[in-house]
């Protein structure tokens, strides 16, 4: 059995704050195995530069995964393309861009090797027209399965429909469909019937004292006004929020799937 941490949007410098915190401690408290996390958000609660992806690797994240801001900072660009093997962008964005949206890497366990495919797509649902998820998440799947069992996904979306479609879409096929975007931890987590594990959000990581981790008095004003407003991360208390799998190496198969929220100043 493999243990597996996914560590929701982390947002901003108090959700890498958390995580710098939190993740050295989960892993030792729950004999973490791996830790994958979603970074889209952690430079200035929009997009990632290579300065923040760092700070998050040297927390003791293996991978991230990114989303529909992954371009909002144009310095990613080249580091993504370096570095794309464990910073992934959505794999359904068009043939051609910038780094890479799937990879199966190496977890050392007992004195053997377990590997894990990753990868991250975005949903078309109320976001950018890309290519569709189950299409490309299909292909994308079959590749990663010809190198290892277990499959982990992380389904960037906006409409709960079309993210419990996909798990359906997916059930049998991977070891896990992990929600991702909307910042809001969802209470549907549950073992599919093909052993697949699923929730619809694994939620977000970072300041509380927000909207979904933005500034409030500044969303607020948008939605008052209707007026356009520069968007940025609230400051304060901030908690972690993700999901804990324990999975088969062999079969991939799920074996549990647990929700985790804590607060770094009583975890």
């Amino acid at each position: 059995m493999i243990k597996i941490l996914m560590v929701g949007d982390i947002v901003g410098k108090s959700g890498r704050k958390a995580t710098q915190k939190l993740v050295p401690l989960l892993r030792e408290r729950e004999n973490l195995d791996y830790v994958i996390a979603n970074a889209e958000n952690v430079a200035g609660g929009v997009g990632a530069t290579p300065e923040t992806l760092t700070e998050i690797l040297e927390a003791g994240v293996n991978v991230v995964t990114l989303g529909n801001h992954v371009w909002q900072k144009k310095e990613i660009i080249p580091y993504l393309e370096k570095e794309g093997s464990w910073a992934l962008r959505p794999a359904n964005y068009p043939a051609g861009v910038p780094g890479t949206g799937q990879g199966v890497f190496p977890i050392v366990k007992d004195k053997g090797k377990v590997k894990v495919g990753i990868t991250t797509l975005c949903g078309r649902i109320f976001m950018e027209p890309l290519d569709s998820p189950f299409t490309v998440g299909e292909q994308v799947v079959k590749a990663l399965r010809a190198e290892t069992p277990v499959v982990i996904v992380d389904f960037h979306a906006e409409a709960t429909s079309e993210k419990v479609a996909f798990g359906w879409a997916m059930d049998g096929k991977v070891s896990a469909v992990l929600g991702t975007h909307t910042h809001v931890q969802t209470a549907d987590e549950r073992i599919l019937p093909g052993g697949t594990a699923y929730i619809t959000d694994v939620g977000m990581t970072g300041p509380t004292d927000g909207v979904i981790g933005m500034d409030k008095e500044t969303i607020l004003h948008r939605f008052y006004t209707s007026m356009p407003a520069r968007f940025e991360a609230a400051s304060g208390p901030a908690r972690l929020c993700g999901v804990i799998l324990e999975i088969e190496e062999t079969t991939g198969r799920a074996i549990s799937i647990r929700r985790i929220c804590l607060d770094p100043e009583n975890p």
